[in-house]
């Protein structure tokens, strides 16, 4: 097999980030629009990711964020958001870079992305069609915060459900 010297796999997981930030883009012009809301699943380690110490002390690899009743500060930039979320009564600034983001799953309408991680040693070979991101399947939930429950605090669940195993 030749070796992929385009990067057509860099290249499709930037433009699907892209939706990512097309969809906060909305969230910021119009609000949350129905019963849409996000699970933003990212890496807490990745270049330019910014959380608190405690964050990152209880969350030192992944974090997944929900966006859905309390939220504040949002600001959706060409790279990265910005957001702020309560998490145990206590308001946290997060920094995200969408190159960061390893996951988008809206539960309202079963609508998911999921991103590989960039292989720096595999740079210029081909990565295989399973390895490029791609939809959640149909049928696949996740569960939004009770109804009636508190929402002083934002909801952190795995995505291992979403995971091809």
């Amino acid at each position: 097999m030749s070796k992929d010297l385009m990067r057509y796999d860099l290249m499709a997981q930037e433009a699907l980030r892209g939706v990512v930030r097309q969809a906060l883009e909305v969230v910021l012009s119009e609000g949350l629009p129905g019963e849409h809301h996000f699970f933003i699943a990212f890496s807490t380690t990745a270049p330019g990711v910014e959380v608190s110490d405690a964050l990152k002390e209880r969350y030192p690899e992944d974090m997944t964020i929900v966006i859905q009743h309390q939220f504040w500060d949002l600001e959706v930039h060409e790279d990265h958001f910005q957001i702020s979320l309560t998490f145990s009564k206590v308001l946290e600034r997060l920094v995200v870079p969408y190159k960061a983001v390893k996951g988008f799953f809206d539960p309202s309408v079963q609508f998911g992305l999921q991103f590989q991680e960039p292989d720096s040693d595999n740079l210029g070979n081909a990565l295989p069609a399973p390895e490029t991101p791609k939809a959640l399947p149909a049928g696949t939930t996740a569960e939004p915060p009770a109804e009636g429950g508190s929402n002083d605090s934002a909801d952190v669940v795995s995505l291992d459900a979403f995971r091809k195993k």
